[in-house]
């Protein structure tokens, strides 16, 4: 496979990817972000904890969530844990956010 097969694959990928994230992100209410992904999800509880050590770390549990991964086979996933020391950023969208713009038509 040659770097330019290799490279029209993840665009491919990457489109199927965002057209896959259109089409599920009017089911959700949270977009949660880490350092290695990003998630959907309806459900999710942020814990910030201090580690023995005096760190701060976040642990960070969603059910029922979609990751942003296009090299996962099945995107949807029932439980999510993530513990880290960087930041999470944790949003609720907006219905009005979520509206795709039309694409124009000629009639």
């Amino acid at each position: 496979m040659s770097a330019e097969d290799l490279e029209k694959y993840e665009t491919e990928m990457e489109l199927q990817l965002y057209r896959e994230y259109r089409d599920v992100v009017g089911l959700f209410t949270y977009v949660v972000e880490t350092e290695r992904r990003f998630y959907l999800t309806n459900s999710v509880d942020l814990d910030v904890r201090t580690a023995e050590n005096g760190d701060v770390f976040f642990d960070v549990k969603m059910q029922d969530a979609w990751v942003w991964d296009m090299y996962r086979p099945a995107r949807f996933v029932k439980n999510v844990r993530v513990v880290t020391f960087k930041d999470v950023n944790v949003e609720e969208l907006s219905k009005a956010d979520l509206e795709m713009p039309k694409e124009g038509f000629s009639q």
